[in-house]
């Protein structure tokens, strides 16, 4: 059993998912591939580990930095669940690309891995915000790739006070 709560942010609603231990889910809503992951499920807002959520999303959208984040437990392959690690080391305010990512993993694993594999994985990030995706650009600072949409990552960058005069927005592809 899953347990839900939302949350109102300045980027819209949240829905934050518990599997009573650990955070499963943290979608803006209408992202892609909401609530994707999640099983049967109920409201329980009182739930500890929701109330921390909630009080590190409260920390992060008053402009701090929110501390460590509450337990995680995404669901997905080792793949993912190896970038989503990654998405946790990337420090408030700073950005990586999805190459730099790759490069990571082919130095831990020893094995080659594509940028758009890392992309694919970033992209299906089931803990948004908290796992910070939105942190993630493509080569050459192009702010592509968000499945809460463009303007909420610009939102998320700026709130981090991310300089954005060296990003450049997509014209075409999958971050409109």
């Amino acid at each position: 059993m899953d347990y839900l709560d939302t949350f109102a942010s300045p980027v819209g609603p949240l829905t934050v998912a518990s599997d009573g231990d650990a955070l499963v889910g943290l979608w803006l809503d209408g992202q892609k591939y909401f609530e994707s992951t999640l099983g049967a499920f109920e409201q329980c807002p009182d739930l500890p580990v929701l109330t921390q959520a909630r009080a590190w999303l409260d920390r992060y959208f008053a402009g701090e930095k929110p501390g460590p984040i509450p337990a995680v437990a995404p669901r997905g392959t080792a793949f993912r669940q190896r970038v989503w690690a990654m998405l946790a080391d990337i420090p408030y305010g700073k950005l990586v690309t999805y190459g730099e990512l790759a490069q990571r993993i082919a130095e831990q694993t020893g094995s080659r891995t594509s940028a758009r594999a890392v992309g694919g994985a970033v992209g299906h990030n089931p803990i948004s915000i908290i796992l910070p995706c939105h942190r993630v650009v493509g080569s050459g600072g192009s702010l592509t790739g968000y499945a809460g949409g463009l303007q909420k990552k610009i939102a998320l960058l700026k709130l981090e006070g991310v300089d954005l005069g060296g990003l450049t927005i997509p014209t075409k592809g999958t971050a409109l």
